[in-house]
């Protein structure tokens, strides 16, 4: 289990500067280094299975703190990235076939 830090404080998400404020560093902006810590999480989350319906939803706000909308933001960002790929190509090629599927059947 990790610890975040309070609501409010410094960092903690929704914060000003803090990781889902308007206006934070993008977790997937292109040729900035290696993904952040955050992207990584997202990335990892997505890997795991889900028991029933709203667990991931649950796991979002739990694990990450972050609302699920915002969550999905920063995985659609990843899937453009190509650090997310060689980070965990497994994983971001799985999700380009669901999106494009999803895509062709617009």
């Amino acid at each position: 289990m990790t610890d975040y830090p309070e609501p409010g404080a410094p960092g903690a998400p929704g914060a000003p500067g803090g990781p889902g404020a308007p206006g934070a560093a993008d977790d997937a902006r292109p040729g900035s280094g290696e993904l952040s810590g955050r992207a990584k999480a997202v990335l990892a989350l997505e890997r795991r299975n889900w028991a029933g319906p709203g667990a991931k939803e649950r796991a979002v706000r739990e694990e990450l703190g972050l609302a699920p909308v915002r969550y999905y933001q920063i995985l659609n960002a990843l899937l453009d990235d190509e650090r997310a790929l060689a980070h965990d190509p497994v994983t971001v090629n799985r999700l380009r076939r669901v999106r494009q599927a999803r895509r062709a059947e617009r």
